[in-house]
C-alpha cells in the first residue's frame, strides 16, 4: 500500500520542482549562444552580428538589463533587435538602459506585437489550441522606443529598407513589420537585393514561411527572427512542443539553412531564429530552452 501512496506523492513533488526550476532558475539563467554563418565573399574578413529578440522588459528586469548592457563586452560590429522587447506601460527606460552601451554600435531594428501591445493573461493551453481570434492589451508606448533607437542612430527596418557600412562593409537591409499580427507589407520592401552590397540582411520578428520565402527569393544572405522563444517550454528529446506561428519545430530556435544556393543567389539563405530573452509576465517558465542572446560570426563562405 505504501508504494502506492507514494508514487502520487512522488509524481507532484517532481511536478512542483519542475515548475519551481522553470519559473525560478531557468528562466533567468541568461545565456550567450555563437554560431559562424558562411554568408561573406570568399576571402572576406569575418564580421560579427549580436542578435537581440523577445526581451519583453518589465520596469523591474534589473538583471535581464545588466546582463544585456554587459554584452557590449563582445564588442558586436553590428546589433539587430527583432523585437518584443516590451512588457509593460514603463518598460521603455529599462530596455534603453540595457541596450545604452551598444547604441553606440551600428544597429537596426524592427518592432513587433508585443512593442504594441501589452501581454493579457491568458490560458496556457491556448497556444496549442491555435485561436483564431487575437485580442490585445492596452497600446503601449512604442515611439518612444522607436524614437529611443533612432535617436541613436540605429536603423528602422519595420517595413522599410536601410544601409549601413559596418567594419568597412556595405550592408543592405529590408525588414517588415510583425507577420503574426498581420502587420507586413513586404510589398513596400520587394525587389532584388542589392547584388553589389557585401552583404544583403533580412531582418522581421515571426518567422513566417510566407515572409521568409520572399526575401529569399529576393536574394537576402541572411534572414534574422525571433517570436518563437524557442518553443519556451522544450521536452527534451522531442524539442517544443509549438511555434506559435507557422515556422517547422526543427527550426524554432537557432541556425538552419532557408533556402540552398542557386544561380545568381550562390549563397543560397540562411535563417537564425533567436529563443529571446524573456517571457509573458503570465507565462513566467522556461523549460530545457535558456533565454538567450546571440552572436553570429559571419565568415567567408567557400570559394
Amino acid at each position: 500500500m505504501r508504494w502506492y501512496t507514494a508514487l502520487p506523492t512522488a509524481t507532484v513533488a517532481a511536478g512542483a520542482s519542475t515548475v519551481a526550476y522553470a519559473s525560478l532558475v531557468e528562466r533567468n539563467r541568461w545565456t550567450l549562444r555563437r554560431f559562424d554563418v558562411p554568408v561573406l565573399a570568399p576571402g572576406s574578413a569575418p564580421l560579427t552580428v549580436l542578435h537581440l529578440s523577445d526581451l519583453h522588459m518589465t520596469a523591474g528586469q534589473r538583471s535581464k538589463r545588466d546582463w544585456v548592457a554587459a554584452l557590449d563586452d563582445l564588442e558586436p560590429d553590428l546589433v539587430v533587435d527583432t523585437g518584443d522587447n516590451l512588457a509593460g506601460l514603463d518598460a521603455v527606460p529599462t530596455v534603453l538602459q540595457a541596450l545604452d552601451p551598444l547604441l553606440d554600435r551600428p544597429g537596426a531594428f524592427v518592432t513587433s506585437s508585443n512593442d504594441y501591445y501589452a501581454p493579457r493573461p491568458k490560458n496556457p493551453f491556448s497556444y496549442l489550441t491555435k485561436p483564431d481570434k487575437r485580442v490585445h492589451g492596452i497600446d503601449l508606448p512604442w515611439y518612444e522606443l522607436r524614437d529611443g533607437l533612432t535617436g541613436r542612430g540605429w536603423v528602422d527596418l519595420t517595413n522599410a529598407r536601410g544601409e549601413l557600412t559596418v567594419a568597412g562593409r556595405r550592408i543592405v537591409f529590408a525588414g517588415c513589420d510583425d507577420p503574426h499580427i498581420q502587420r507586413d507589407r513586404y510589398d513596400l520592401v520587394e525587389g532584388p537585393a542589392d547584388p553589389t552590397a557585401d552583404l544583403r540582411i533580412g531582418v522581421v520578428h515571426s518567422p513566417e514561411p510566407r515572409v521568409l520565402d520572399r526575401f529569399a527569393a529576393d536574394g537576402y544572405d541572411l534572414l534574422l527572427c525571433g517570436h518563437t522563444h524557442g518553443g519556451q517550454l522544450r521536452v527534451p528529446l522531442y524539442g517544443a512542443l509549438v511555434t506559435n506561428c507557422g515556422i517547422d519545430r526543427d527550426r524554432v530556435r537557432w541556425l538552419h539553412r532557408w533556402a540552398e544556393p542557386a544561380p545568381g543567389r550562390p549563397n543560397g539563405t540562411w535563417l537564425h531564429v533567436s529563443a529571446g530573452l524573456g517571457t509573458s509576465p503570465y507565462a513566467p517558465a522556461r523549460f530545457a530552452c535558456p533565454p538567450e542572446a546571440t552572436l553570429l560570426t559571419l565568415t567567408a563562405r567557400p570559394a
